[in-house]
């Protein structure tokens, strides 16, 4: 890590620690999907075997196939938003962090979706308008250079703050992107898009 990143963790995780003590809503129970609806693209002559969210031992399995999202029931304005992911095949596969998802389920949903390959690691787009850029489809250049995710197979841990319309995302402690949006509040919804991903641990705190 270098010493930008390095001083960025330090900042990040001193405004976490201060913020200790505020209440905490667990999204994912490491049970079942309570809590939970799942999207997904309907595909002519394909099969898939097994379910495209599943769980077990406490992590929340995504085989990334059909395209689609697991999204909470409920809608949610101002929160912090914790969740540990990792890739789980043998290569790093595309996938996704939504939040400020609207209504009208469908597998390209209207949100803002923190982008999750190594090319453009923490990009934030989506069809919801992003303050200083042109749409109708909003993307955002993530703010640092060089990659903060760990290896394939490894833990990674993000943490989102989402206040009034803003978006500001940390991983591994590193401040990777923030933004203004025209949503107020919304459904969170983790993505399925073309391979294997878990997530854990993923909780609110207000």
């Amino acid at each position: 890590m270098n010493i930008k990143h390095f001083l960025a963790a330090l900042c990040a995780a001193a405004f976490f620690v201060s913020c200790a003590g505020e209440k905490t809503t667990v999204l994912f129970n490491g049970k079942d999907l309570s809590g939970w609806k799942v999207v997904l693209k309907s595909v002519e002559g394909e099969t898939f075997n097994g379910e495209t969210f599943s769980v077990r031992d406490s992590v929340l399995h995504v085989t990334g196939k059909p395209f689609g999202y697991l999204r909470t029931e409920k809608k949610y304005s101002d929160y912090r938003l914790h969740l540990e992911w990792r890739w789980a095949g043998a290569e790093a596969v595309d996938g996704g962090v939504f939040n400020r998802l609207q209504d009208g389920d469908k597998v390209w949903p209207l949100g803002v979706q923190l982008q999750m390959t190594p090319k453009d690691m923490g990009v934030l787009m989506g069809g919801i308008k992003i303050e200083g850029l042109e749409g109708p489809f909003y993307k955002k250049d993530r703010l640092v250079e060089g990659s903060a995710e760990l290896p394939v197979g490894e833990w990674n841990e993000m943490e989102f703050l989402c206040k009034g319309g803003s978006i500001k995302v940390w991983l591994n402690g590193v401040l990777v992107n923030e933004a203004v949006c025209d949503a107020l509040d919304g459904y969170i919804a983790i993505q399925s898009e073309g391979g294997p991903m878990d997530f854990r641990n993923i909780f609110l705190s207000f």
